[in-house]
């Protein structure tokens, strides 16, 4: 047979015609000592079924006593003593695949099981079908392990991850809180520099109306002298002089150029207004918030006009724009990091400053890196400038979150920022962005 196990009479050993043991009855005796030992103390109480019917149990290893409380010949005198112990709800998932170990020839199961106390142990259940010489099955071989402490342990971690889990999700709650309450607080210092920007056209176009309506009086005093004119001087050439005296004292050919011109200006300081609020729409993408095809120079360029308050009384801003393909992204968010780029760039410079913003494309990627000419940011503190809250502005004067709500932004489309600096020279952030961001593609 391929497996069976047998009685050993453990007392007694058979004696010869002699007398004594024989050789192979005290090697077999002392083989018996050993697997007796091994089955007792094995942490695995191991057992034999028969291969049909209820699996009633016809040996169990005496160690059951101890992890089990019953004594291993109670196990064997129940016929249904397994199937009665298997805690309820995990019976039927048991009994419905248990046929399959004739076909497979080995099941494993993870059940709780009843002890003599009342309670339930988990425990790891190795089942394997032995067969004959003739490919009949002979019995079913059991291997039982208490993993009480390893389900004990793992419905721990699960709580710790679920819990983890949950601090994850209220953490990213209170990270994009943090990116709207930055952009609010961002927009609003630069308010102010807006309101300036909208009200100097406003302020020339109303200006120029208001001379363009006293020209237009003065057009409508010549007309009136001169049909006044006409109706008191019949006389051709006398009237003729008459008209030309009135046009040259009204200079109304210098009122007809300019005009032209005032008309001209109030329509580009219109245009100005037109551009700056445009500018607010493309920055704060109202309504936006899936992932979408955008350029990533027009999202600079409207940026730069929401700074230009901010930047022009301290640094001339050059351009150099590469070749750039439209790319996946949240561009609203983008817009929100070269914000915080291009303010803290301004922030660094006392006056006189240059800002270059460089764009360019290598493979599926995109880079922009905006540098300035100012300060600079000293070593010490230049790996730390990407953590919450951390600052060396005056009190007041910044949250310390710009950079590291910029850094998460940049990192959720899959990129990097890169920085160099160098004290009293200037520093340079260059972003890297992915054109096909993998947070979108698993979106």
């Amino acid at each position: 047979m391929t497996m069976q196990f047998e009685d050993f009479d453990l007392s007694t050993p058979d004696t010869g015609r002699h007398g004594g043991a024989a050789p192979g009855d005290e090697e077999s005796a002392a083989t018996a000592v050993r697997l007796q030992y091994l089955l007792d103390n094995t942490p695995s109480i191991i057992y034999c079924t028969v291969p049909s019917g209820d699996f009633k149990m016809t040996f169990v290893s005496n160690n059951a006593l101890n992890v089990l409380g019953y004594p291993p010949e109670d196990m064997v005198a129940d016929p249904n003593f397994w199937f009665d112990h298997i805690h309820p709800d995990d019976a039927p998932g048991i009994f419905s695949s248990l046929a399959q170990i004739f076909v497979e020839g080995a099941r494993a199961y993870e059940y709780r099981f009843r002890v003599r106390d009342g309670s339930y142990l988990w425990m790891h259940d190795s089942l394997r079908l032995v067969r004959d010489e003739h490919g009949v099955p002979f019995e079913v071989i059991g291997s039982l392990t208490d993993i009480t402490e390893r389900k004990r342990m793992e419905a721990m971690l699960q709580a710790r991850g679920e819990e983890q889990q949950l601090l994850i999700s209220k953490l990213q709650e209170a990270h994009d809180q943090l990116l709207q309450s930055e952009k609010m607080a961002s927009i609003g210092q630069l308010a102010a520099g807006i309101a300036h920007e909208i009200n100097n056209p406003i302020g020339f176009v109303n200006s120029n109306m208001s001379s363009l309506q006293g020209y237009v009086g003065t057009l409508f005093g010549v007309i009136g002298q001169y049909e006044a004119a006409m109706r008191e001087t019949p006389d051709g050439p006398a009237l003729a002089a008459r008209v030309a005296e009135v046009r040259a004292q009204a200079d109304l050919i210098f009122l007809q150029d300019d005009m032209v011109d005032l008309v001209r200006e109030s329509m580009d300081g219109l245009k100005r207004v037109r551009d700056i609020v445009q500018a607010l729409k493309d920055f704060s993408h109202v309504g936006e918030t899936d992932w979408q095809v955008a350029s990533l120079h027009a999202g600079l360029d409207s940026t730069l006009n929401i700074v230009a308050n901010e930047l022009k009384y301290k640094a001339r801003i050059e351009k150099q724009y590469g070749e750039l393909p439209p790319i996946l992204c949240l561009a609203s968010q983008l817009n929100q990091v070269f914000m915080n780029l291009l303010v803290n760039a301004g922030q660094a410079i006392s006056s006189d400053g240059v800002i270059s913003i460089r764009t360019g494309h290598a493979g599926d990627w995109v880079w922009v890196e905006i540098g300035d000419t100012g300060a600079g940011i000293p070593p010490e503190h230049l790996n730390r400038i990407f953590e919450p809250f951390f600052t060396t502005k005056a009190v007041g004067s910044g949250t310390g979150l710009g950079l590291s709500l910029s850094y998460g932004i940049v990192n959720k489309h899959g990129g990097r920022i890169e920085v160099a600096s160098e004290v009293g020279q200037g520093t340079r952030f260059t972003v890297h962005l992915p054109l096909q961001p993998p947070t979108a593609t698993n979106a």
